[in-house]
């Protein structure tokens, strides 16, 4: 028997990306998706790539009421829109994975970052933070899920060890980071268009992008307290992708970059999604692949530690893990319905 699932959201790109990943999922079966701007549209017409998939689903206005009996909702809205829509959610569902950013944090976080009150901050403490290699006991537990976001999943994972062990200074982290423009969603804005991205490279965020909260959330859980972050994100001119460059100081004597590989791979040993490389990694090898590349080098010269970070922004960095958070969820192996392999050429 399949599980039955909803996509609130379902219009966007990460939508249509769980639109796509949950059609091979054996155990998953897509019954209703939701996109207010779009309703009434088949799901075909909007994502032509979908067609033979979902040849007649249509999306639907957000109606929490007709989810009632689904076995768990995605949540793929904005900032700010899932506070709205989840308080009448939970009473209607017994599982919700968020795709957005209003339950990842704690509400005085959040209203630090995002500059507005939450409107529901008494449900946060319902969901886990959705990042399976480091917090995969608690969302085992939890009834709910709030999936991170593209640059700290990333950012993180490929820091982690090095915190965990004590191997790095917990301040003056340093995370430079590159994503595709489908990170910036399916809306029209300037800053999206082709003559506006092609042939350069643009820097955003400085000093304030909202990922840096749970980069030192997560990051602060593995080291044991707290951490700092400082975090430069760049749009550059490809579709899919993110890298992550990261830098960190030693606290420690001895090492080199053949006992950091060592360790990165004992570290992820058991994760079915981390891949740890010889080589520096490329995005274009986790194309449409929940997986994660990572590789490190110690610098002796300046007694640096350099790590690297690659994934599909779109799967890995939103769709793909907020399926194998499911998965947790539902009780089913983690893997269930998630491609390993990358898009090659």
């Amino acid at each position: 028997m399949s599980f039955q699932i909803g996509v609130v959201g379902g219009s966007g790109y990460t939508g249509a990306e769980l639109l796509r990943l949950l059609h091979a999922h054996p155990e998953a079966e897509v019954v209703l998706a939701t996109g207010d701007s779009n309703a009434g549209a088949r799901v075909a017409s909007l994502y032509p790539s979908l067609a033979a998939a979902y040849p007649d689903l249509a999306y639907t206005p957000v109606d929490p009421s007709a989810m009632a009996g689904l076995d768990l909702v995605f949540v793929a809205l904005p900032h700010g829109a899932s506070q709205q829509v989840i308080p009448d959610l939970l009473a209607t569902v017994p599982h919700v994975v968020d795709l957005g950013a209003d339950f990842r944090l704690a509400p005085v976080v959040y209203e630090q970052w995002y500059g507005e009150e939450h409107a529901a901050p008494e449900l946060q403490a319902q969901f886990a933070f959705g990042l399976p290699e480091v917090f995969r006991s608690e969302i085992r537990s939890a009834a709910h899920v709030a999936s991170p976001g593209c640059y700290p999943t990333v950012s993180s994972l490929t820091l982690a060890p090095l915190l965990a062990d004590g191997l790095v200074a917990r301040e003056g982290l340093l995370v430079d980071a590159m994503s595709g423009v489908s990170g910036a969603g399916r809306g029209a804005k300037v800053t999206s268009l082709f003559s506006e991205v092609d042939g350069t490279i643009a820097t955003y965020g400085l000093l304030t992008h909202r990922h840096t909260a749970e980069m030192e959330h997560v990051l602060g859980h593995v080291a044991g307290g707290p951490v700092q972050v400082l975090f430069t994100p760049h749009l550059v001119p490809m579709v899919r992708g993110i890298h992550a460059t990261t830098h960190a100081t030693p606290i420690v004597d001895g090492l080199s970059t053949e006992s950091l590989l060592a360790r990165y791979r004992e570290f992820y040993a058991a994760e079915p999604f981390v891949v740890i490389t010889d080589e520096p990694p490329t995005t274009k090898a986790c194309a449409g692949a929940n997986t994660v590349q990572l590789t490190v080098r110690y610098d002796a010269r300046t007694n640096r530690v350099l790590a690297l970070g690659v994934m599909d922004n779109l799967v890995k960095g939103a769709s793909g893990q907020a399926i194998q958070n499911a998965n947790l969820l539902l009780g089913i192996p983690e893997t269930t319905g998630l491609p390993v392999t990358g898009l090659m050429p």
